[in-house]
């Protein structure tokens, strides 16, 4: 048990966390988190559909049909964050100045950027000092960068979610609502709302639709606290606590917060251009008719009089269609087959931090892109309680340092990894077309980007 000083307690409360979470999580530090039992990767032949063409069309004409009977869909795009990383060559090359084959890549093809026409004229360090300082690049956040080229103006990613909605999550009617939700960081939120303000007319326009865009902030009650090696709180200069954010899987209290039946959730650098968009577009309806057929079943099952307490609890749980995609040799989690404690086998989204044996990570054939549908409301009706299906026990830590101190920072479970991990889940494979993400600025050279 740690004693807690007052100025310790006065921190905690000032974040909403309490003594009993923070004395869990230095826990989390001393002992560790258990092994999961890992059966095999899913693949095509267990655990992964791979629906043909006609069941494709079948998945569509499902989802049409539900977006007729008047339910709440909204699009879900984690978008916190600057896009610093985006920029670290070029950083690098302001400081040393040497001309790496990414640099003279970047050089060489700078016009062809959307914010391109900005450097006119400049070369060499002056034009990647005018990108990251005049412009803003190295700080922004990935949401608010111009990513692709249009006759009517160049388009941020925000504004590419913005059309993506428009095609997949739009109900009936004259002029149709689409609901939009991006989490944002705190000194972001100002500039995502004026960029949404001043553009959502012309897309409204352009799509004859109305959008209700909202945003909200990671909490700080989900942050966690920092440990020294031995497991002992780690303490700033001075000697404050010191919080660090819980990652991604911190979210799944903004998800909890949403009012929608259906919830489409893709991060905010995995977007491309309208030409390219076709793809993207039939795979979400495909993934979104899969649910809705699986929510109707399990729905149905529920009905029933005779079903016992524990298939109850096992189908009444939220579930989610997670679209998966073959194996490229892009870095990042995947599908999985796990076995329970109950020796049942889930179906779960696991990080290569989660993989202790390494052999199972090179007989993975697909990984995990971000492309989830998910459905948050019970038979009834009535909202989940999201954070009730969360496995605490499938964090993870990493060494970091301050002040020239090593620490241990921890993670939560992630949103798309032990943050959902006690819901029912579906793999389905997509198109390597649908997964393109921004890792560095020279991606956006790719010709799916162009």
């Amino acid at each position: 048990m740690n004693s807690f000083s007052q100025q310790d307690l006065e921190q905690l409360a000032a974040r909403g966390i309490s003594v009993e979470k923070a004395e869990a999580q230095l826990e989390c530090f001393r002992n560790g988190f258990p092994e999961l039992d890992i059966v095999a990767p899913a693949s095509t032949k267990r655990g992964i559909l791979a629906p043909k063409r006609a069941e494709q069309d079948a998945y569509i004409a499902a989802w049409e049909q539900y977006l007729k009977e008047g339910h709440k869909i909204l699009k879900f795009v984690p978008a916190s964050g600057a896009a610093s990383r985006m920029f670290k060559n070029l950083f690098q090359y302001l400081e040393d100045g040497i001309e790496t084959p990414f640099i003279q890549e970047f050089l060489a093809h700078k016009d062809q950027f959307a914010f391109g026409p900005q450097l006119a004229g400049k070369e060499g360090q002056e034009a990647v000092r005018y990108l990251l300082y005049d412009m803003h690049y190295g700080d922004l956040p990935k949401g608010l960068l111009l990513f692709h080229k249009y006759r009517d103006g160049a388009r941020t990613p925000a504004l590419e979610h913005l059309v993506e909605g428009a095609q997949y999550c739009k109900g009936e009617g004259e002029k149709p609502t689409v609901y939009l939700h991006f989490t944002v960081s705190h000194d972001h939120l100002p500039l995502f709302r004026q960029h949404i303000a001043d553009n959502l007319k012309k897309f409204e326009d352009k799509y004859d639709v109305k959008y209700d865009v909202t945003f909200s902030e990671q909490l700080p009650s989900t942050d966690t606290l920092a440990a020294n090696p031995d497991g002992t709180p780690f303490r700033t200069k001075d000697g404050k606590l010191l919080f660090r954010p819980g990652g991604h899987g911190a979210l799944i209290e903004n998800l909890n917060q949403q009012d929608a039946d259906i919830v489409f959730i893709k991060n905010i650098d995995n977007v491309v251009p309208d030409r390219l968009k076709k793809d993207t577009i039939r795979y979400k309806q495909i993934l979104a008719g899969v649910l809705v057929t699986e929510q109707k079943r399990v729905f149905e099952a529920l009905k029933d009089p005779n079903l016992s307490d524990e298939e109850r609890a096992k189908l009444n749980r939220p579930i989610r269609v997670c679209g998966v995609v073959k194996n490229t040799g892009e870095p990042g989690g995947g599908p999985f087959l796990v076995r329970e404690a109950d020796g049942s086998i889930s179906c779960q989204i696991l990080e290569s931090t989660q993989i202790s044996d390494p052999e199972l990570m090179k007989q993975s054939t697909h990984f995990n892109p971000v492309d989830l549908v998910c459905a948050i409301r019970d038979y009834e009706g009535n909202p989940f309680d999201l954070p009730r299906y969360v496995d605490p026990q499938t964090g993870f830590i990493s060494n970091k340092s301050k002040d020239g101190k090593e620490l241990l920072a921890l993670e939560l479970p992630g949103l798309w990894n032990g943050a959902m991990s006690r819901w029912n889940t579906i793999f389905v494979e997509v198109p390597v077309s649908t997964f393109n993400p921004v890792k560095t600025v020279n991606d956006l050279l790719r010709e799916q980007h162009q």
